[in-house]
């Protein structure tokens, strides 16, 4: 019996394009945690200027691109803090900084911006795709922080969200639709209009401007993958919830942030669109 053949190898183009996405997303991961400090915010309050030490932000952008090290101390890195041990002896010893640096946000961005290219592959709606995903998973790690989707955030990523499609549909080999796309979001965000007029406790106006950005992305890939995305998220959202519940760490009525939920099933939603685009 002879041997199975060996796999099929994938194109260098197709490897070229998921290795140039992973490090993208590494790349622009690492810009996550500053921003976040200073978006992470209570509404009445205004966006973080400096640093934990007082010192202000500074690099391109006004100080909001850059890394989260301070360059002119070490409070960013780790603060010393008094310990005492139980013989009565003070030992000092470094804890964390509120926004020290960390491989998190990049490697969740990475991993991100790998699935889009490899779901979606040398189509021009994936640059759109990687353009976005880094403020997808900066506004998921504050409305983690402090249950808020900044405006700042959240109304721009609309209109570019419709731009930028709008862009990718006059290139050739696109794989959706910009007509659709629109609707997608005022859907969308009039679902999540309703759903906030119905019970404002419940749905964040924040939830709202979100939706209409996350809408134009589900509905590039058409009705079944918008309603497909919209779901997911009211899915992965219930079932944290849920095992919140279940531990004893949340009551039912409990408020938690809803914004990850929303994007993960968009993220969810795009990746399925995308590979069934390819496959027809």
């Amino acid at each position: 019996m002879p041997p199975p053949p060996p796999p099929p190898r994938l194109p260098h183009v197709y490897v070229t394009l998921i290795a140039a996405a992973a490090l993208w997303g590494a790349a622009t991961g690492l810009l996550v945690p500053r921003a976040a400090y200073r978006l992470a915010v209570e509404p009445e309050e205004a966006w973080r200027a400096a640093c934990p030490a007082g010192h202000p932000f500074a690099g391109p952008a006004r100080g909001w691109l850059g890394t989260a090290r301070c360059a002119r101390c070490a409070a960013v890195v780790g603060v010393t803090a008094s310990v005492r041990t139980p013989d009565g002896a003070s030992h000092h010893r470094s804890a964390p900084a509120p926004y020290a640096p960390t491989v998190r946000p990049a490697a969740v961005t990475a991993v991100v911006c790998v699935l889009l290219a490899a779901a979606t592959g040398v189509r021009p709606e994936l640059g759109v795709w990687l353009l976005l995903a880094p403020f997808g998973v900066l506004l998921a790690v504050v409305d983690r922080r402090v249950h808020r989707l900044p405006d700042v955030l959240t109304l721009p990523l609309a209109g570019a969200t419709a731009a930028l499609l709008g862009l990718a549909e006059l290139l050739p080999g696109d794989g959706g639709s910009w007509p659709t796309a629109l609707l997608g979001g005022v859907a969308l965000g009039g679902g999540y209009f309703l759903l906030f007029l119905i019970n404002p406790n419940g749905m964040g106006f924040g939830d709202v401007k979100l939706a209409v950005a996350l809408g134009t992305a589900l509905g590039w890939y058409g009705w079944p993958v918008f309603f497909a995305g919209a779901f997911a998220g009211f899915l992965f959202g219930a079932a944290y919830g849920f095992g919140l519940v279940v531990l004893r760490r949340a009551g039912r009525r409990t408020a938690i942030p809803f914004g990850p939920f929303m994007i993960a099933g968009t993220l969810a939603g795009l990746v399925l669109g995308a590979l069934a685009t390819s496959a027809v």
